[in-house]
Order: structure tokens, then C-alpha cells, then sequence
């Protein structure tokens, strides 16, 4: 049998395209460099590593909500949520990825940002060949902002180091960092030496730059449909109070709520956070009568498959979590949020984590209606994104708590 992760991968046009922003890192990468990296990164989202993470994600979403209430205190009632669900995921991934190095992150973040945005804008620019070695405008501002992305990340490492060297630490720590550096370390120490300061880098830049969009994007749209749908919204405030006591949710609580859990999934079929799937085949494959030929870019249309009233049913493009209850879907065919088979998102289980906590922890606080504001206009890119942001009205709860 065939290994998949040799045959089919991205293709060079996509490595060119994100090779500022995430370099060879996961995303990117392909055949014996991708499995090499896959079982590097595998085990900080995985076990005892990834459960972890969920102190984190309770103390910055208290933060995001203290700040929401102190808002509304002052008078402010309208939100626009999509901005503090960035926030708080970049505050996250910051937490779990440096740790005590948390402030450096948040730069880094912002960094990255702004990359994006650079890079996505000189893209739209007609090119000819050799031209992204010319300087220009959008060449020099990229330059400029991934060489202090790097510099960043050369501090936190360089510190690291110096810890280890001097003995005040016996590993480079148990976050995500610390995991990558310290099996460079230990492939040193073996001979192997696969992965160096340039490749940690890119994994940084690739696990900051997909932790927290997407995400942020799940709990905007989740978000938005619950405030348009004010039935559902009780109905999940029921269970997490009914679930959690008041309290906050603790990780034995998460599967136990299974409204949220469907609402969840809901959102992710409306809104995948990749409308489409890019692989490239890297030689001839067949499928059952269908031959793939080396060298065919293949799209795999996320966004169609979730709206297909073929699998769906008449009622596709609504919002309806029950068609959730009793699994009438093919998961990891019909259902595919986060990619499938061996190349599936590495952090689907974090980011579920994340908006389970977070969605629990907003509902049992605030009511939410949609503001008359809002404007209904998803814009697909890679990703599904509100064109004119969600605004929502903001109503704080009695603390079931007291």
C-alpha cells in the first residue's frame, strides 16, 4: 500500500506563495519532511500535553471577559466579536507556544499579522519572473517584517539556551518550543540533526499563524449564529449551567456538552475554516475507475460538500445542530472541517478545546443578540471571514455562581 503522505502534498506554487509567513513548516512541507516534522509536532497536542493547555485558555478568556464587562460598565454595549475572539486566540497560542516568553509572542503575532496582509497584497500585483528579488515597496516592508519576526523568535531561543547552558533549566521547556528544541537536541546528540533553528522558526510562524485564525473565526461565526438564533443560545446556556454548576469547565465537563458540541460542529459545516482543500499529486494514482496523473492540482471543494442538499438536505445552507444528534454524516467525508486522512489538521483536538471553554465561559456570562448593524457578507478566501465584522449587543448575566 501506498503511503499517501509520498504521493500527493502541496504544490510548489503554494510553498512560494506562504514562504514568508510559514516557510517549510508542516503547512508546507511534504513526503519524508512532513512525516519527519508530523512526528515531532504530534506529541504536544496529544494526552497529559494537551490538557495542559486548558489553564491557559480559562485564565485569558476570564481576561477577555473581565474587559467585556468592565466595557459594559462604562456604557459600551455593542461588540464586535470578531476582534476579540483575535485577540484572545493570539493571546492563547502565545501562552502554549513561549509560555513565560508570552509578551514577545503577543509582538510576534502582530508581526505575523501584518506579514500576512503584505504578503497577500503584493500577490495581487501582476509579476514577472525574478521579480520578488527586486526592491520594491511591498518586497522591502516583507523583508523587513520577517526579519523581526526572526529576530523575536532568535531572542526567546537564545535565552533558552542560556538557561540550558548555564544550568538553570534541564530542557528547553514543555511548550511547544520546548518540544521542538528539544528533539533538535536530541537528534544532535543521535547524528540525525533533521530539524535546525531555521525549520523550528517556521513551525513557530506555521502553528502561530493556523492556531488562532481559524479558531478566531469558529467562535465569530458560532457566535453570530447563536446570537441569530436566540433559541439555541438558551438552550446551550442551559446545559453548560446545568453541566458546569456556575463554575468553569473543567476537561472531564467538555464531552459531557453535547449541545455545544453540535452548534460547534454546526458553524464548522456552515463556515469551514478551509473552504477548499489544494493537494498536488506526486505521481499517477488510481482511484477505483479514476486516474489522478503525477503533476494534477486537485481542489477539494470543502464549502460545496458542506452545503450539498445531497447530503444535507433541503434545509443545507440553515442553521439546524440537530441534523448533528444522530450523526447522519459520513465524518472525514462529508464532514470535513479540518482536512482528513494523514494530512489532517494536527490541532483539531486543541482548537475544539478552545472554543468549548470559550463558548462555555461567554454564554454562562452574557446574552447576546445581533446588532441591527450587522451585515451579513461572508468573503471566501482560503478562509470564510465577515467582510464587515460581527457586531453583537453584549447583556451581562447574573453570576450563577453567587
Amino acid at each position: 500500500m501506498t503511503k499517501l503522505h509520498l504521493v500527493t502534498g502541496k504544490s510548489w506554487l503554494q510553498q512560494q506563495g506562504s514562504k514568508h509567513f510559514t516557510g517549510k513548516g508542516l503547512l508546507m512541507a511534504n513526503g519524508q519532511e512532513w512525516y519527519h516534522q508530523r512526528h515531532i509536532a504530534a506529541p504536544a497536542f496529544m494526552g497529559d500535553k494537551l490538557k495542559s493547555y486548558s489553564t491557559h485558555m480559562v485564565e485569558c478568556t476570564k481576561h477577555m471577559l473581565q474587559s467585556l464587562l468592565n466595557e459594559v460598565k462604562s456604557g459600551q454595549n455593542e461588540f464586535e466579536i470578531g476582534e476579540y475572539m483575535t485577540r484572545l486566540t493570539a493571546d492563547i497560542i502565545a501562552r502554549t507556544e513561549f509560555d513565560t516568553s508570552y509578551e514577545k509572542g503577543k509582538q510576534i503575532f502582530h508581526l505575523l499579522t501584518s506579514l500576512q496582509h503584505r504578503c497577500a497584497q503584493a500577490s495581487r500585483h501582476l509579476c514577472f519572473p525574478g521579480s520578488r528579488f527586486f526592491p520594491t515597496k511591498y518586497n522591502r516592508e516583507i523583508k523587513a517584517l520577517k526579519m523581526e519576526v526572526e529576530r523575536l523568535l532568535m531572542e526567546i531561543i537564545q535565552s533558552r539556551k542560556d538557561c540550558m547552558e548555564i544550568g538553570r533549566s534541564s530542557s528547553y521547556g514543555n511548550d511547544l518550543l520546548g518540544i521542538l528544541l528539544n528533539e533538535m537536541e536530541k537528534e544532535r546528540r543521535g547524528g540525525k540533526f533533521k530539524i535546525n533553528l531555521e525549520l523550528i522558526m517556521d513551525e513557530c510562524k506555521t502553528f502561530f499563524f493556523a492556531g488562532h485564525e481559524t479558531t478566531a473565526l469558529l467562535l465569530t461565526w458560532t457566535v453570530m449564529l447563536l446570537a441569530t438564533n436566540p433559541h439555541w443560545q438558551q438552550k446551550v446556556r442551559d446545559e453548560v449551567n446545568k453541566v458546569c454548576d456556575g463554575g468553569v469547565p473543567s476537561l472531564d465537563q467538555l464531552p459531557k456538552l453535547t449541545l455545544l458540541q453540535m452548534v460547534i460542529n454546526e458553524s464548522l459545516r456552515l463556515y469551514p475554516p478551509a473552504t477548499v482543500l489544494p493537494r498536488m499529486a506526486f505521481q499517477d494514482i488510481k482511484l477505483g475507475d479514476l486516474l489522478i496523473p503525477k503533476g494534477l492540482s486537485l481542489w477539494i471543494p470543502v464549502l460545496a460538500i458542506h452545503h450539498s442538499e445531497e447530503l444535507w438536505g433541503k434545509d443545507a445552507n440553515e442553521f439546524n445542530p440537530e441534523r448533528f444528534n444522530s450523526r447522519p454524516f459520513a465524518a472525514g467525508r462529508h464532514f470535513i472541517p479540518f482536512a482528513a486522512g494523514p494530512r489532517n489538521c494536527i490541532g483539531q483536538s486543541f482548537a475544539i478545546m478552545e472554543a468549548k471553554i470559550i463558548l462555555a465561559m461567554l454564554i454562562s456570562r452574557f446574552s447576546f443578540t445581533i446588532s441591527e448593524r450587522y451585515r451579513h457578507a461572508p468573503v471566501v478566501v482560503m478562509t470564510i471571514k465577515p467582510k464587515y465584522g460581527v457586531q453583537v449587543y453584549l447583556k451581562p448575566l447574573e453570576d450563577p455562581s453567587n
